[in-house]
């Protein structure tokens, strides 16, 4: 007998993505229809993003008011409001595994994006929005990234480029880096490795394309962070783009080329006992989740996995080795902060909260909610609207303090969700706290800048 919901945590299936199965349409499309049928008896998540609305709002104008009255070319209106977010999965749906009703939304949301891809119905703007190494690999070039950052700020050019490649022209968009984070970073300061119970004593920093192309300060203020607290680091040898950007789009060749270039990098840090840091939530989660249900039999993959840390899940368990500085001698004040979605899917609870509560004279407004942006999604002409809609709940809360104050910051995890809510502040005529990033902040409040 079929129980009402789970009574015990989700657990996640492999993606049987090189079976031939996997990309007959007829097949998805049934499945598509089984877990349709489902959410519109459930309605559950009707909040989270465009999908569950578009969804139920084709089952109630349909004729029999059910999904059997939905014509199923409309099933691919459901598929593209997806943007892997994983919230349904990990917080609100009621079926996923161990219940018998076997539910998982995302992937098979990513089922249907692949094979999109494959028939070759995804754009060449959409794919080269996605290939973040390629426009990246401009970054640092002085006379390049001047006139790119010029061009991406002109009213004219942001027009140009709504209409060849289907980037909103109100979209907020990062500027390239006038030098990359990987070119020339600090040594460690400290070489004396302090293995914890919890911890190991030594970090190898996975840059991301973010923070390397874009906004190298953040990684430049972990770095500051390990140095205060005497952990030795390394910025890894090399390393390509997670394959999130690619995930999203349902190209999964792609994301193989990328694991086949990061994992044997990484395994070896692994393999070294170092404890491996990414500063972006998206890249963490690649090797926390997606890459190793995609390679479930991949010991490399596995191992990196167990090594990839959060930042700040890293600082907190260090704190509980007795071997993290607890002396902040600079006050922040009033923080808003967004807990992204991709943070929360790890399973690693509020540990940037757990720290910034840490730091004297600093109240914390935490937000636990999506912030719209959802990687390439939130830029697009055709959702950025929908991600400025997804995500006003969470400008409005965090523009006031409990106490009805207002904030000095606003901070989240994922930098593009942070400046998409700044946006949103903007838009909304909601004041203008100064934006910074956890790791940021932090090294404020340790007085580090």
């Amino acid at each position: 007998m079929a129980t009402e919901g789970n009574l015990e945590a989700p657990t996640r299936h492999p993606l049987d993505w090189k079976n031939p199965d996997f990309y007959n349409e007829e097949k998805c499309f049934d499945e598509l229809e089984r877990i349709f049928d489902i959410c519109h008896g459930c309605r559950r998540c009707v909040s989270l993003c465009g999908s569950f609305p578009t969804l139920f709002d084709l089952v109630d104008e349909s004729k029999t008011m059910e999904v059997d009255g939905v014509d199923k070319k409309d099933y691919w209106k459901v598929v593209d409001q997806c943007y892997m977010c994983d919230l349904c999965y990990m917080t609100k749906c009621p079926y996923t595994p161990p219940h018998e009703w076997n539910l998982d939304f995302p992937h098979t949301m990513l089922r249907a994006k692949a094979i999109k891809f494959r028939k070759g119905e995804v754009g060449a703007a959409e794919k080269f929005l996605a290939s973040t190494d390629v426009h990246g690999q401009f970054a640092g070039i002085p006379i390049v990234v001047q006139v790119a950052n010029a061009v991406t700020h002109t009213k004219a050019a942001r027009s140009v480029m709504e209409s060849v490649a289907g980037v909103d022209k109100d979209a907020w968009l990062p500027d390239l880096a006038s030098k990359k984070f990987r070119s020339g970073t600090p040594e460690a300061t400290s070489t004396r490795v302090v293995d914890g119970e919890k911890t190991p004593g030594k970090v190898a920093i996975f840059a991301t394309c973010y923070i390397n192309y874009n906004e190298p300060g953040i990684g430049l203020d972990l770095l500051r962070i390990l140095n205060h607290n005497d952990i030795p680091y390394v910025i890894v040898e090399k390393e390509k783009c997670c394959g999130m950007p690619k995930l999203e789009l349902g190209d999964l060749e792609s994301v193989q080329a990328s694991k086949e270039a990061n994992i044997p990098v990484l395994a070896r840090y692994a393999k070294d006992g170092y404890a491996i840091l990414a500063a972006v939530p998206s890249c963490a989660l690649m090797f926390k989740q997606e890459i190793p249900l995609m390679f479930p039999d991949d010991k490399d993959t596995q191992l990196v996995k167990e090594h990839m840390w959060d930042p700040f899940e890293y600082f907190m368990a260090r704190k509980r080795d007795g071997l993290l500085k607890t002396e902040f001698p600079q006050k922040l004040g009033n923080v808003s902060y967004q807990i992204p979605c991709h943070g929360r899917v790890q399973n690693i609870g509020r540990k940037t909260e757990e720290m910034l509560k840490m730091i004297p004279a600093t109240t914390i407004n935490t937000m636990e909610r999506c912030s719209g942006h959802a990687g390439t999604f939130g830029v697009k002409k055709a959702y950025h609207q929908t991600a400025m809609k997804i995500g006003k709940p969470v400008f409005k809360a965090m523009a006031n303090m409990k106490d009805g104050s207002k904030p000095d910051y606003i901070s989240s995890d994922c930098p593009l969700g942070g400046h998409h809510i700044a946006q949103g502040f903007e838009v909304n005529g909601l004041g203008a706290p100064e934006l910074q990033h956890p790791l940021s902040l932090v090294a404020k409040a340790y007085g580090l800048k």
